[in-house]
């Protein structure tokens, strides 16, 4: 750490801005500060510490509320004077019961949802499998057990084809978007993460 201390400017208060985003989503998460100690502690707990301004003390993401940040990774800029922490976020990383904190608009954009959005996906049908919430239809997959969800995959791959064979554009997507889902489901199911399925079809386009 002292190595990775030389490269870093803290601020004149001895301390420096982090930048906390969801390893999956890459949403923004939070922003907050760290001093050396809060660092030291990231790194050797592999979770979230801070160092709050306005109490002057250190505090630990999640402590009370159970909303942890798992850290995967952390970066510092070409200045060095801005960190970039990777997370899996447990549960909600915002006090006000958001996910984000940055969920106030000044500009909205019409852009359409990227890659991203199968992460999120991902992260609410792994929140479900833990929680098992009553009235949660993923839940329920999960309740129902491994050939109840690919009868699911089953019947939504029929019928994608009959939505083919139709040439009804629209409802093709829409069985495409349901069987995508159940898809998700499975791979949580057996555990597989959307990474490696990534790495094979780049493994793939190599060959």
């Amino acid at each position: 750490m002292k190595e990775v201390f030389e490269h870093l400017k803290f601020d004149e208060k001895g301390l420096i801005p982090a930048v906390v985003q969801d390893v999956r989503t890459k949403d923004v998460l939070m922003v907050a500060y760290m001093n050396k100690e809060a660092l030291q502690k990231t790194v050797k707990t592999n979770e979230t510490w801070f160092y709050s301004r306005s109490r002057q003390k250190l505090w630990h993401k999640g402590e009370i509320s159970g909303n942890i940040q798992k850290v995967k990774e952390i970066k510092y800029d070409c200045d060095g004077d801005t960190l970039l922490v990777l997370v899996e976020q447990k549960g909600v990383a915002c006090h006000t019961g958001k996910y984000s904190c940055f969920f106030n608009d000044i500009l909205k954009g019409d852009s359409m949802p990227g890659f991203g959005i199968i992460n999120k996906l991902r992260s609410v049908i792994k929140d479900r499998k833990e929680k098992r919430p009553e009235g949660s239809y993923t839940a329920y997959l999960f309740d129902e057990g491994l050939d109840k969800i690919l009868k699911k995959v089953g019947e939504e791959a029929s019928e994608v084809i009959i939505a083919s064979k139709n040439e009804d554009r629209n409802q093709l997507i829409y069985e495409i978007a349901d069987l995508l889902y159940h898809m998700l489901v499975l791979m949580e199911q057996k555990e597989i993460k959307t990474e490696e399925i990534l790495e094979e079809l780049q493994r793939r386009f190599k060959t």
